[in-house]
């Protein structure tokens, strides 16, 4: 029957090209709760719009570009061929938040062409799934195109509601920005001014950064983000407060007039549409991961997903420092025996973090401020070959801490800031990372603060996606996988290329420690989660249990109970998790240590049980390994009673359930140290109430007893 359909579809939009009327084609997903349109209006404009259950969800929404080089892609188009085929498959991650993955959709394909001047062409591809849509462009091989500049990408996303809007500002540097919610008429990102001192913000419209979630009236849920984001730039959307709808806004380059620069043929990135009932769903959605393409790397097995400890979070707090003292002579940095005397990574401070992972089941240690040049590593104009990523400071003898690591069973993770000064860091790779293999190292840290070097390009325009993009697959060829600061958005290609393992990309628990805005608000995993989060991994460093940290800093804490700290690492996802607090603080808590210990980082199955957007989440993840689940749930700024029920749980198995819950006075601000703990035996019908203080959070960890 589907093939029938398939066909009718097909022969009728033939003819009806022949005959020179209206052609109308439309989509449905598998299960047809969503359905897409397409046409061109009369004078050869197309466009689409969106219908989930009947009520239309994406109003008429244009579609062209804008070149330098030749005529816009506006009207004057004719509907050549059109398809429509169903693809259903199931793949797996290699690691992941699951393991098996469902890739079920429909395809339709509209073939443009203009009707007069040098007939180009352009083709139109919408997959539309159960919860959501993602469409892109193609540009196929043709006599009178051969290369496009593209000046702007005219997607439009026209709404019809007034929606409740989770947003960030279209930053072209930065996406490390407090989320703010209001309605759509109202986002104001331009006059946007952060609280905090992030100089390399630039903010060129009233747009802003994807993913973007949005909440009806009636309970609908949409985000809009991009998939598959290769050699082209990263799209902001720019809002039409008054009639209610984004278009696309791609960022651009002070260096050249256009924004994109391609040979044909090619494809643009899917731009994406999640369209569900609830925001659980949103987070379950593989939809942008879907989009991209199957693993081109093959076998990854020598990295693993893994915790980590590690120098950084002591000199975000003032406790030590990445530089070591060391002075520019002739080019080269020296010793002049000038030395501070806070340099936190030394090779005694380092063999603390190994001793304590190995003995608390972390697989693996970040050692930052390691190398040579961190005295001028941001803020100087000759920045350039300031790092050399194989130069280690004095008091670090890499000899002797991993052959110490491997002793122990610990991975030593490497570091690379680059200062942002990309061509010097291109010139080093294969020397970097060779030096990674020789050591027995798979994964690194890399970071770009600052302005990026060479002058004029953004973070988020076309030369740095394709920076990210080549670092991260030529680090594969040495079989090094990358966690990603200051990055480009997080847009499903880590199936593809599934060394791709995590990234920064937004506030992170670092702004705690010196932000003058008083650090992360209680709710604000609450909307990273039905936010960024749906975009991909987070490197996010939980695990504070020095709530307060008095003795470094006494006007900054973290804004959460310390409850809340251990649901991180199930709420959040990364194959790389890090017990981000120092030694010391969590040799003093053994307790709430122990949920560190036990709690997994590579996931068989995800399950959200409840949530609301800016509100609270709690997601359930089963570990590929043992069988063991790991429950994590965090509110907002107001405290809130949840109800578990536990039919997750395999059939006839009886488990033991350690529970890690806010004491009945905790408080984020007041008491975030009060922490209570109980031991039960559970299975699949169990039900269990519990109460999260304000700004807190629930961890529970589900062990097989038979």
């Amino acid at each position: 029957m589907k093939i029938k359909f398939n066909l009718t579809i097909f022969l009728l939009s033939i003819l009806a090209v022949g005959c020179h009327k209206k052609v109308e084609t439309s989509v449905f997903s598998p299960s047809k709760n969503i359905k897409v349109y397409f046409n061109l209006s009369s004078v050869g404009k197309p466009y689409y719009f969106i219908l989930k259950a009947s009520e239309k969800v994406i109003d008429t929404s244009y579609l062209g570009f804008d070149f330098k080089n030749t005529k816009s892609f506006v009207d004057d188009f004719r509907i050549v061929k059109t398809s429509i085929t169903e693809f259903n498959e199931n793949w797996q991650m290699p690691w992941g938040e699951q393991l098996d993955v469902v890739n079920h959709y429909n395809e339709l394909k509209v073939e443009l062409q203009e009707k007069s001047d040098l007939k180009r062409k352009l083709h139109l591809v919408f997959r539309v799934y159960d919860d959501g849509v993602g469409f892109r462009y193609e540009f196929p091989s043709q006599d009178n195109l051969n290369e496009v500049l593209i000046t702007e990408e005219n997607t439009q996303f026209n709404l019809l509601k007034d929606y409740k809007t989770f947003w960030i500002p279209g930053d072209w540097d930065i996406y490390e920005h407090l989320y703010s919610t209001t309605k759509l008429s109202e986002i104001d990102a331009k006059s946007y001014i952060p609280k905090t001192n992030l100089a390399q913000t630039y903010i060129p419209e009233n747009a802003v950064n994807t993913p973007v979630t949005l909440i009806g009236e009636n309970g609908l849920h949409l985000s809009f983000h991009e998939a598959g984001l290769i050699d082209y730039s990263g799209m902001t959307l720019k809002v039409d407060t008054k009639n209610l709808s984004f278009q696309s806004n791609l960022v651009g380059s002070r260096n050249n007039d256009f924004k994109v620069k391609r040979s044909l043929p090619f494809h643009t990135p899917w731009r994406t549409i999640q369209i569900t009932d609830n925001a659980p769903d949103l987070i379950e959605s593989k939809l942008i991961v879907n989009l991209n393409e199957p693993n081109k790397l093959g076998d990854v097995s020598w990295f693993e997903p893994m915790k980590y400890t590690g120098v950084w979070w002591e000199m975000h707090l003032g406790k030590s420092s990445w530089d070591y003292g060391m002075e520019l002579v002739d080019g080269k940095w020296t010793d002049t025996g000038k030395a501070h005397g806070k340099h936190g990574a030394t090779a005694q401070n380092v063999k603390r973090f190994i001793d304590f992972s190995a003995k608390n089941n972390i697989g693996g240690v970040l050692v930052e401020g390691w190398n040579t040049g961190w005295e001028r590593w941001i803020g100087f104009e000759d920045r350039e070959g300031v790092f050399d990523f194989v130069t280690p400071y004095p008091d670090y003898n890499l000899d002797e801490i991993t052959a110490y690591a491997k002793e122990k069973g610990v991975q030593i993770i490497m570091h690379h800031e680059t200062s942002a000064a990309t061509q010097t860091y291109e010139k080093q790779q294969d020397t970097a990372y060779a030096f990674m293999k020789k050591y027995g190292m798979h994964t690194v840290k890399s970071g770009y603060v600052g302005k990026i070097l060479p002058k004029g390009e953004y973070h988020h325009g076309q030369y740095m996606v394709n920076h990210y993009n080549n670092a991260a697959i030529k680090a594969a060829q040495y079989e090094v996988a990358v966690n990603a600061h200051e990055p480009i958005k997080a847009t499903g290609l880590r199936r593809t290329y599934p060394n791709i393992i995590s990234r920064e990309g937004l506030r992170g628990q670092e702004f705690n420690a010196w932000s003058q805005d008083g650090g992360n608000p209680p709710e604000h995993i609450s909307i990273v989660a039905f936010t960024r989060m749906l975009a991909g991994p987070i490197d996010f460093t939980p695990g504070i249990f020095n709530i307060k940290f008095d003795e470094y800093k006494n006007d900054n804490q973290v804004n959460t109970t310390i409850a809340h700290q251990l649901a991180l690492y199930v709420v959040i996802y990364s194959p790389v998790q890090m017990a981000a607090d120092l030694v010391e603080h969590y040799e003093a808590n053994p307790k709430p240590l122990q949920f560190i210990k036990d709690v997994g980082v590579d996931w068989e199955t995800t399950k959200v049980l409840n949530g609301e957007v800016g509100d609270y989440v709690t997601i359930v993840r089963k570990e590929r390994k043992t069988g063991n689940w790991f429950l994590g749930s965090v509110t907002d700024e107001n405290s809130r009673e949840i109800e578990i029920y536990f039919s997750f749980l395999d059939e006839k198995s009886i488990y033991e359930a350690k529970i890690y819950k806010d004491g009945k006075t905790a408080h984020w601000n007041d008491n975030p140290l009060e922490i209570e703990y109980e031991t039960l035996k559970i299975n699949k019908l169990s039900k269990l109430k519990f109460k999260m203080a304000a700004g807190g959070g629930l961890a529970i960890s589900m062990r097989k007893k038979n």
